[in-house]
């Protein structure tokens, strides 16, 4: 074999070094690569430390701490008697952490026990809270951090919840939070007054929302330290923050007085099938206190999204937007929100004005003359009395409720001056009452109108404003011509401190004189007693007032009349003034004085005695000769029968002798007139007997007695003539015994317009 050649040593030598400088590179770079890390290192640890830091502690904070709101108590409605109105009650809202609802049996989460964990807790939700099972097992699947489960539950359901949660063992992630709930005692008491709270305990609308920042408080919370499986740890910090509950209100209503203008305008809008409704306001003239205010149909406050009688028909086939159309319409305050043509009730702004300027005196005769009808420029306008009233004075035109005569009233006043009053009255402004999204007035601007806008505007038409502005516009007249702010909220309680804040009368301005308010009261009284307003009295009180009847706008013909009647009562130191109004009645006597001012009758006839106002009628002894109804309850049917009978009453029943009486129409106390009928039930024979109450309208008092004795229904009366009104209304339902009030008043001759 060959020897190999050997490697000369230079050679060697030079390769060694070469490999050598091979090795020093490699080890550069990879020093250089170690060098880049630990920068990359560093900056990653800057950025860390002195860049994400604040976020990264506040994360690791988060995840270490639990958090629960605790709501506040929203602060209380009342009335001005502290009668409850609407109240939050204690209940729960319960939601899932659906990531930390897992198996807790092993070390290890089983996937199998943690799906059939979450499908056993959606059964029990649903089984609970009547709730849909795949909705619920949804959100215990989903990705997202909370879902809400339910909200605001009583406490029983969530005690049977607990137990369930105790008994299975189950982990965290399941939350029970405190929470408050509305509610509203009276249900559709005021309803379009008060408004209603949203599920977070939001005011939405009328007081409640108005009021909200005073009533809903603010939340509190709780803040606990939990371990990495989310348990609280029991040495962990507490953090408490106590939530602080909102404020009590204390509003100017009159719950009784409230009940009794619903009661009335609910039969009055029944009665005359006002296919629009209507509202009715009663205020305190020299405190701008509204005692009642209400419009029907109105709805349940406890149930604001079910719809009422008027915009249920063929509610399910209806489209989203429509169904919020409707439902905003039936929680509307339109006695607040919507405007309407006043009409002649608006005569008593005209007929002030021309009496503060000296236009016009209360009564010189021939002062003005109705022939029936009057041209003014190329319009041709007519009294409601065809034939024409003749000569008369200011006083009689207002009796007469003489379209004529007004509109000469307005042309002496003028344009500018007539304006400057509808200025000064409130007319052209908000009246500032503390309701929300108060409406406003349409008038023609000042250098718009001509003869014919002149005319109409003096005897109420073609403009509009709310019934809230002509109520504070006429308590002006009513307080010697002093104007003062509406409002609705008497006093402001602090619940947390104990403190009362009252809400002041506001005096605005003069805006007649007290002499020319006092000449206005005076007539408004011979308008109800001698005019068209006859059918407002009161036996035994001075009332004044002025009827209204608007045509429809011809521009808008669907919203047919509207039927009004403005009172003030008494005359003398008027503590009342009262506002009803009717939207398209359906019936052949649709005028203000037929249809609107009986309802006000009714109800000054109950609100007046209520207020402790005392009569100055004297000779009334119409219900002198009334008798008490004994309590029978508890004694035998014989026995009943006689103690009855002794009294001068009648005694109906099924019983047997020795059956004993349970219970009795009328109840105990009730008066009724001589020859009334008491109907007695018994443990053996309690089938109530029902009677449909007849129309009484237009009869006298001894024809309606004998109607209702064909019955065995009684009879109590207010006034004498004919039958006005009447309470239950017509068609209604009661049961044998039951007494109808009748209000009485003697047969009208004047126009009831």
């Amino acid at each position: 074999m060959e020897n190999k050649k050997k490697m000369p040593m230079k050679d060697k030598i030079k390769k060694r070094k070469k490999v050598l400088k091979i090795s020093q590179r490699r080890a550069l770079i990879f020093l250089i690569i170690i060098v880049l890390l630990l920068c990359g290192l560093l900056i990653r640890i800057g950025k860390i430390q002195f860049i994400d830091g604040d976020y990264l502690r506040q994360r690791e904070y988060n995840q270490s701490i639990s958090s629960s709101v605790i709501s506040a108590k929203r602060g209380i409605i009342y009335d001005c008697n502290k009668k409850s109105l609407a109240i939050s009650a204690d209940v729960d809202t319960i939601s899932v952490n659906p990531k930390l609802i897992k198996s807790k049996n092993k070390k290890e989460v089983d996937q199998e026990e943690t799906k059939a964990l979450k499908e056993n807790l959606a059964k029990e939700f649903s089984d609970i809270f009547e709730l849909d099972y795949n909705s619920v097992l949804e959100k215990l699947n989903s990705e997202k951090e909370l879902e809400t489960i339910v909200s605001k539950v009583e406490n029983d359901k969530v005690d049977e919840l607990r137990k369930w949660l105790k008994d299975n063992n189950a982990g965290p992630g399941i939350n029970i939070d405190k929470d408050t709930k509305r509610y509203y005692p009276y249900d559709n008491l005021a309803s379009n007054l008060i408004g209603f709270c949203g599920t977070d305990n939001q005011g939405l609308d009328g007081v409640e929302l108005s009021y909200d920042r005073i009533l809903k408080g603010t939340n509190g919370k709780r803040t606990t330290s939990i371990s990495v499986t989310q348990d609280a740890i029991p040495d962990g910090d507490e953090q408490y923050i106590a939530p602080e509950d909102g404020s009590n209100i204390y509003l100017t209503i009159d719950s009784n007085i409230q009940k009794i203008a619903e009661k009335y305008l609910k039969q009055a809008v029944e009665e005359n099938s006002c296919s629009r409704g209507g509202n009715v306001i009663i205020e305190d003239p020299t405190t701008g206190e509204i005692l009642a205010m209400a419009t029907y149909p109105d709805y349940n406050l406890n149930e604001p999204y079910t719809p009422n009688s008027s915009i249920s028909s063929g509610w399910d086939e209806l489209a989203t937007e429509k169904k919020s159309e409707l439902l905003y319409s039936m929680w509307r305050n339109r006695a607040v929100l919507d405007t309407y043509e006043p009409g002649s009730t608006f005569k008593v702004i005209t007929a002030s004005a021309a009496l503060e300027e000296s236009l016009a005196k209360t009564d010189i005769a021939g002062d003005f003359y109705c022939s029936g009808k009057v041209q003014v420029s190329d319009k041709e306008i007519s009294c409601a009395k065809e034939s024409g009233h003749g000569s008369e004075t200011l006083r009689q035109a207002l009796e007469n409720s003489c379209n004529p005569a007004l509109i000469q009233l307005g042309q002496r006043i003028g344009v500018s001056t007539f304006y400057k009053y509808l200025r000064s009255f409130g007319l052209f402004s908000k009246t500032g009452i503390d309701l929300p999204s108060e409406g406003n007035s349409t008038f023609w601007s000042e250098k718009n109108v001509g003869p014919v806008e002149l005319a109409t505007m003096s005897f109420g038409q073609r403009f509009t404003i709310t019934p809230m502005q002509l109520v504070k516009a006429v308590s002006a007249i009513a307080n010697e011509g002093v104007m003062v702010t509406p409002h609705i909220v008497k006093k402001i309680e602090n619940t947390n401190t104990g403190t009362i804040t009252n809400i002041e009368t506001v005096e605005e301005k003069q805006v007649i004189s007290k002499t020319v308010a006092n000449n206005m009261k005076d007539i408004m009284k011979d308008v109800v007693e001698k005019g068209g307003g006859t059918y407002a009295q009161v036996s035994g009180y001075t009332i004044g007032g002025k009827t209204g009847t608007s045509e429809p706008d011809p521009s808008h013909p669907e919203n047919g009349y509207v039927s009004s009647f403005l009172a003030i009562a008494p005359v003398e130191n008027t503590k009342l003034v009262v506002l009803l109004t009717l939207y398209a009645p359906h019936t052949s006597d649709y005028y203000g004085g037929k249809i609107a001012a009986p309802a006000v009758s009714q109800i000054l006839s109950e609100v007046l005695p209520y207020l402790d106002i005392p009569s100055n009628d004297k000779s009334d002894n119409s219900n002198s000769n009334l008798l008490s109804v004994p309590n029978v309850k508890t004694k035998t049917f014989t026995e009943a029968k006689k103690i009855i009978e002794s009294m001068g009453l009648k005694c109906d029943s099924s019983s047997q002798s020795d059956d004993v009486i349970t219970e009795q129409v009328p109840t105990s106390g009730t008066q009724l007139t001589s020859g009334g009928i008491v109907k007695l039930y018994s443990s053996g024979h309690d089938e109530r007997v029902s009677q449909t109450v007849p129309d009484l309208k237009g009869v006298t008092f001894e024809r309606a007695k004998i109607m209702l004795e064909a019955k065995n229904l009684n009879i109590s009366k207010t006034g004498s003539g004919i039958v006005i009104a009447q309470n239950p209304q017509v068609g209604a339902t009661v049961d044998e015994g039951t007494v109808v009030s009748v209000t009485l008043q003697e047969q009208a001759t004047k126009t009831q317009n």
